[in-house]
Order: structure tokens, then C-alpha cells, then sequence
């Protein structure tokens, strides 16, 4: 089935330059409508509103994340170079950050440091978090109002921050503060950011990064069994994290350890319940749990949008030759509903089977907080339908204007 072509975008196929406002609320607010039509009409394209390249192809996307031609680090080396503005001088407690960031970086720094953090993270056993964050998660329902509740603040938001923060080792009532600087800091990646955004940010990295060095300091003199100590005593080949990368490290930890998952959790509760009927027939078995979320990953991702450098010239298919320091970016939210990659795309369907996502994305730089994250929707989603198996939404949920994070305004239930 082709997909018309929607009245808020202009694509000339002729030379494949798109133009979409990424503001504009018919797009945020659904953007597969728009994927629909890309995929029928060009599934690589120059979108303009940004100035680069953009690939939703899942096969393109899928080889793009693992194409050692490409990197995230700038090539310029200026951390976060999106947006307008030579002068970073009012930035530089979030470049500190940036530039110590695996995330940011390629190797061999970045293998050295995601060796050393992967090392302190598995050492946790994942697994091993299962009852705490069913416990919790009953916490949080135990709390909800009779009437209803937005999940978004009473469930989606506090689970992945507790953990995270008791992970760490860092006081859990810090959770509404650590969200509050981890909003900050993201905004950044946002498109049409203002200098306020960027102060703002600026103030938050500074302020997280000395909240983070005390503790340090701390752990340093009294260890624990806690990420902290963990990653402090991380050690591969007689090297350690320096402070400044602990601290970028955990900064990281923190930010991808709930933001994403909070969009999530948000998003496939409206999946889920999209579907009618009793919502917990989907979570009737481990088995049936985990089929559920990888659909859920795949169907409404929490993030769209991926970005990373040419390091050389390359070309990247029929009349995109990129040049080094080239932007580009993996549409993941795209990819996930190709429909050359995937039966009726459109369709929710758990254990389908030509199951896969590119929502953790791939290569060097795949989510190294994956297996924390299904574990907390596989436990969190269970629960919260076999506890409350008539919840349902008490208004239509709405997203943000915030492509390229694909995330709820509010989800207000009733059960």
C-alpha cells in the first residue's frame, strides 16, 4: 500500500531534499504517517529543516550503525557541535562532560572506556535486579490514587531513577533533582535549542558533575557495593577511569539509565492498551513478556533519531557522496517500521516472527544499559497490568515537541 504523500512535508523526489518541520504537530504526534510515505518514496533523503542526510531504511540504518566510517566523535573535535553559534565559551561545563563521554567518543578511548564501565556494570548481574524492581514497581502501585493517575510522574519516571540512583549509590531522594539537571542537559539535542537551552544546560553539567565529584570523594574513602565504588575500582590493563571520565560516565549512566526507558514505559502502556481487551493476556508467560516488549520496542521507540559523522569521503549510495565531517542521521523510529523488513509494519503483533528493532541501536555504540532496561519493562509492564487489569486512559495521550525523543506529555489513567 503507498502512502500519500502528508499536506506538512514537501519531498522533490528529484533530487530527494525533504521539507518537514520537525515542530510541526501533525508530524510529532505521529510521525509513521510520514514514515509511511518516505518508505514508498525515498527511504534516504536531504531533510532540509536539519542540513543532512538522513537514512530510515532498516537494512541502511543497520549497516550505517555498524560502518566504522562513521563515527559520533566530531571530527573538529568540538563535543556537541549541533545548533548555531562559533562561540562555546558559555558551555564549557557541558563540553567538559561531552568530551569525556563513551558516547561521544570512538576508539581506542572509547573501547578502553566502555570496557572498563561494561566491566562495573555486569558485575551488578542484571538479573539479580528482577525482585527489587518488582517490588518497587508495587511500591508505586500501591501509591496511585483510586480515581486515576498520570503514569507518566507516579510510575514511568520513578522506577528507572530509583534503580539507577540505588545502582549507583547515590541517595534515591535526589531522584526529582537528578531528572531535573538530566532534562536539562538533553535538551541540548533538541532541534531549534535557544542560548537560554544552552546556559541552562551549561548550569546543570556544572552542577551534576560537582554533585557527582563528592561522591566520589567519598567512595574513594569508604567502598561499597554500589556502580560507584565499582566503576572507581574498574581497572583493565593497570588503567583506571580518570575522575573527569567517571564522572562523564556516570552523568551517562544516569541520563540513558532512565530517559529513554520513562518514554518507553509511556509508550507501550498506549500500545498496549491500543489493542483492547485485557491488556494482561500479553504477559501471561515470561516467554510471552519479553515477545511484548521487544514489540513494543519495535512499535513506538523512544528515540528517533541517531546521529554520527562521515570520517571520510563516502559514498553512501546513488548521489550521496559525503565528505569528512559530514552529519548524518539513523532514523531509528523509521527503521523499526520499514515495511521491505517487516510484515504490516503498522501491525502490533508480539512474537512476530521476523522480530528485530534497532531501538538500542548497533555496533560499538550499542545501549549498554539494553539488558537493564528490558529487564525493567518486562517487570514493570507485568506488574502494572496483572495489578490493575481494568486501567485505562482517562484522555487521549499526547506527545511532546521533542522529535527526536519520542515521548509522552502526560498519560492520565482510570481503573
Amino acid at each position: 500500500m503507498i502512502e500519500l504523500m502528508p499536506s506538512y512535508l514537501v519531498l522533490d523526489p528529484a533530487n530527494r531534499r525533504l521539507r518537514l518541520d520537525p515542530h510541526e504537530p501533525a508530524f510529532f504526534q505521529n510521525p509513521y504517517k510520514a514514515y509511511g510515505f518516505l518508505h514508498g518514496a525515498s527511504s534516504a533523503f536531504f531533510w532540509e529543516d536539519y542540513g543532512f542526510w538522513c537514512f530510515g531504511g532498516f537494512d541502511d540504518v543497520n549497516r550505517l550503525l555498524r560502518d566504522r566510517r562513521f563515527g559520533r566523535q566530531n571530527p573538529a573535535g568540538i563535543p556537541d557541535s549541533r545548533g548555531v553559534g562559533a562561540d562555546r565559551s558559555h558551555l564549557s561545563a557541558f563540553d567538559g562532560i561531552e568530551a569525556n563521554s563513551m558516547l561521544e567518543l570512538e576508539p581506542p578511548v572509547h573501547t578502553r572506556l566502555r570496557t572498563l564501565v561494561n566491566r562495573a556494570f555486569v558485575s551488578r548481574q542484571i538479573e539479580r535486579l528482577r525482585p527489587r524492581v518488582e517490588a518497587l514497581a508495587n511500591e508505586l502501585i500501591d501509591r496511585f490514587e483510586p480515581d486515576g493517575v498520570d503514569l507518566l510522574p507516579s510510575f514511568a519516571s520513578p522506577l528507572p531513577i530509583t534503580i539507577i540512583a540505588e545502582m549507583l549509590g547515590v541517595p534515591v531522594e535526589m531522584g526529582p533533582q537528578l531528572l531535573d539537571w538530566s532534562h536539562q542537559m538533553v535538551a541540548m539535542y533538541m532541534h531549534g535549542r535557544t542560548r537560554e537551552t544552552e546556559e541552562t544546560a551549561n548550569r546543570a553539567a556544572r552542577d551534576f558533575s560537582d554533585f557527582l565529584r563528592g561522591y566520589v570523594a567519598e567512595r574513594r574513602k569508604q567502598p561499597g557495593d554500589d556502580l560507584l565504588s565499582l566503576l572507581i575500582a574498574a581497572q583493565e590493563d593497570d588503567q583506571k577511569l580518570s575522575e573527569d571520565e567517571l564522572v562523564s560516565s556516570a552523568i551517562l549512566l544516569l541520563n540513558a539509565g532512565h530517559e529513554a526507558t520513562v518514554h518507553q514505559t509511556g509508550n507501550a502502556v498506549r500500545s498496549i492498551l491500543a489493542q483492547g481487551g485485557d491488556p494482561s493476556r500479553f504477559f501471561t508467560t515470561p516467554d510471552a513478556t519479553a515477545a511484548t516488549v521487544e514489540e513494543c520496542l519495535r512499535f513506538d521507540a523512544p528515540l528517533h533519531m541517531f546521529l554520527r559523522y562521515a570520517y571520510e569521503e563516502i559514498d553512501a549510495g546513488p548521489g550521496i557522496v559525503l565528505k569528512p565531517g559530514d552529519k548524518i542521521a539513523l532514523l531509528l523510529g523509521m527503521a523499526n517500521h520499514d515495511p521491505l523488513a517487516f510484515a504490516e509494519p503498522g501491525a502490533f503483533r508480539p512474537g512476530r516472527g521476523d522480530q528485530k528493532n534497532v531501538s538500542f541501536g548497533a555496533g560499538i555504540h550499542f545501549c549498554i544499559g539494553a539488558p537493564l532496561a528490558r529487564l525493567e519493562l518486562q517487570v514493570s509492564l507485568k506488574t502494572l497490568f496483572e495489578r490493575q487489569p481494568r486501567l485505562h486512559l482517562a484522555d487521549e495521550p499526547r506527545f511532546r515537541d521533542t522529535f527526536h525523543f519520542h515521548g509522552l506529555e502526560r498519560l492520565a489513567v482510570a481503573f
